[in-house]
């Protein structure tokens, strides 16, 4: 696939890295020679120094002929300009990031789909759809469903008194004969591995696993978690996210939003009814005290510097907020972030590339997840007739060791996969990868 990339900022950036582990054609346009220098040097991918609103770097970048362009630079007005031209030169599909949701009403996207864009990516509501999820599965760091719930995919961090703690794969197989789910990964001191029989769960891992409903509360009873209600929350920070979060909820909890911008502060109160709006400083520790902080269900901090809502959340747990998120868009901080305790972390740098990269993937790919806090990704392909997947059992397969299948989706049943478990043209497939089997794995079901 011949695929135009148009901005070289971190969404960009962060595609070019993933698009470099797979067998695509890739250009990217930006006009700072060193972002483009570094995409060089790192990823050994094309680059064009220039503006992607200009024909001549356009048809330089071979936009006539591509057949994927992707519009992510800082500025809205570039995306959409850049992707309409490049649609007028004859790129086959386009998807332009966008900074104003009023965009994406089924009205307003009839415009852009006859201009010549055909998707619009908007990375404040991905991110305030995936901290809705993640309020209400209070007992994990990430999740995924698919088919409606069929299958789910639940990111764990183990705590010291975890029942699952110095026990190993085989340990817990002994133990439930009919397995409703699979631990396919660990995160463990920044490094994701894929566990093997014998390996043993130790305390900070965090643990990928992908399970059937029938399988939720086993999950729960080994981890030592629990789902609660959130019912009070504060919020650090008006931005879009943070209101679009209070919108969402303040009428099913009480929230008080803390914001630094007197003027900021009038504007929220336009938005939201029933939420308690806080003029102050999330850095002010006492201020967090006097309003409440302690007696939080919830805190989620998404002001505009990762420094502030890792101090601002550190401070939450320490007062023992049970459910706490920070939003980190420093690459540098995330790891730094999960290692001082804080495992609910969201990034909408990564979270947008995670939603463009699906379309890269041909159309054995129904979805994928990239993850906060390592290059591994979950995938969701479909199995066609005649495919490799299909003309076996699973363990005859000599699948990748960098990637495992977790579950299937077949109609309307779903199941964890075993050794002896033969995949089905039709079926929905469940595959947790690394990036170096990311290529190899798709083969399979092509």
């Amino acid at each position: 696939m011949r695929i135009i990339v148009a901005g070289a900022g971190e969404v960009g950036t962060h595609l070019a890295k993933m698009l470099s582990n797979e067998k695509h054609e890739v250009v990217v346009i930006d006009p700072d020679e060193g972002k483009t220098g570094f995409i060089e040097q790192s990823f050994d991918l094309l680059t064009v120094r220039g503006s992607a609103t200009s024909f001549e770097i356009l048809r330089k970048a071979g936009a006539g002929k591509c057949d994927l362009f992707i519009a992510v630079a800082p500025l809205e007005d570039t995306n959409i300009t850049a992707a309409i031209l490049a649609r007028r030169l004859g790129a086959k599909r386009t998807i332009a990031r966008i900074d104003s949701s009023e965009y994406l009403t089924a009205r307003n996207k009839e415009h852009f789909i006859s201009m010549g864009i055909d998707y619009l990516i908007y990375p404040e509501r991905i991110v305030s759809r995936e901290i809705i999820t993640l309020l209400n599965k209070t007992s994990t760091t990430d999740f995924v469903d698919y088919a409606g719930g069929k299958l789910s995919m639940y990111v764990i961090k183990l705590e010291d008194k975890a029942p699952v703690i110095s026990k190993s794969l085989i340990d817990i197989a002994k133990k439930n004969i009919r397995l409703e789910f699979r631990a396919v990964a660990i995160t463990r001191k920044g490094v994701t591995i894929i566990p093997r029989g014998c390996d043993q769960f130790l305390p900070d891992d965090l643990v990928y696993v992908i399970t059937s409903p029938a399988g939720v509360n086993e999950i729960m009873k080994y981890s030592g978690k629990e789902d609660f209600r959130v019912r009070d929350m504060m919020i650090l920070g008006g931005s879009r996210t943070g209101i679009r979060t209070a919108m969402d909820f303040e009428h099913s909890c009480n929230i008080k939003l803390i914001e630094i911008d007197r003027e900021k502060c009038s504007r929220i109160n336009e938005y939201v009814d029933d939420t308690l709006v806080i003029h102050g400083d999330g850095r002010d520790i006492d201020l967090l005290r006097e309003t409440g902080i302690g007696n939080m269900d919830a805190f989620i901090a998404v002001t505009g510097s990762s420094e502030v809502n890792i101090l601002s959340c550190l401070m939450a747990k320490k007062l023992g907020v049970r459910k706490v998120i920070c939003e980190v868009e420093n690459f540098e901080y995330i790891s730094l972030a999960e290692n001082m305790g804080l495992d609910t972390i969201i990034n909408k740098k990564v979270s947008t590339a995670s939603r463009i990269f699906r379309f890269t993937m041909g159309d054995v790919v129904s979805s994928i997840k990239c993850l906060t806090g390592t290059d591994a990704e979950i995938l969701e392909y479909v199995a066609k007739p005649g495919s490799l997947i299909t003309q076996g059992p699973v363990k005859n397969l000599d699948l990748p060791r960098d990637a495992v299948i977790g579950g299937v989706i077949r109609g309307k049943s779903s199941f964890i996969v075993h050794g002896n478990t033969q995949v089905r043209p039709g079926d929905t497939v469940i595959v947790f990868a690394l990036p170096s089997a990311i290529y190899k794995i798709g083969r399979y079901f092509k």
